[in-house]
């Protein structure tokens, strides 16, 4: 009965881990990675989403401001078998597009306009933070496995 409700909770479910790689390039299109599935017992999955995510925050104190923005998804719509105490492998090409701020258009412009830009950013704390989140639909499950890694994109 324990060990029912455990799986039904996903407590000793399928574990999903991310491995992408550190750092990309602004001019790539595609994430390359692997997804690495375990599970103690065998369990089915049904299906994987996949996220490329920018966290873009902007001011200080009371005044700061986040925003989120999915950049990709990848609907990955296939019936997995996990046997258990084997790692099973799933490669992915997660298309993302960065989405460009007006300050980053203007930047763009020509080197003074860069160096303004920068200066402005700077001053208002802006950030973007990236990461590529996976989900695991897993059948007899409620909760869901997921991994998220973060990743640094290059301009």
């Amino acid at each position: 009965m324990i060990h029912k409700f455990k799986q039904w909770l996903g407590i000793e479910g399928v574990k999903i881990e991310l491995l992408i790689p550190e750092s990309l390039k602004e001019s790539d299109q595609f994430i390359d990675g692997r997804i690495v599935l375990k599970s103690k017992t065998q369990l089915t999955i049904s299906q994987i989403q996949l996220k490329a995510v920018e966290k873009y925050t902007r001011g200080r104190g009371n005044n700061k401001k986040m925003d989120e923005f999915v950049l990709g998804t990848l609907n990955l719509e296939q019936e997995i078998v996990i046997p258990p105490s084997k790692e099973i492998y799933i490669d992915f090409a997660l298309p993302f597009e960065r989405i460009k701020s007006e300050m980053d258009q203007y930047s763009e412009k020509n080197i003074l306009t860069k160096g303004i830009v920068k200066a402005a950013k700077s001053l208002h704390n802006v950030q973007s933070d990236f990461r590529v989140e996976a989900i695991a639909t897993v059948k007899g499950t409620v909760v869901q496995p997921f991994d998220k890694k973060s990743i640094i994109i290059h301009t």
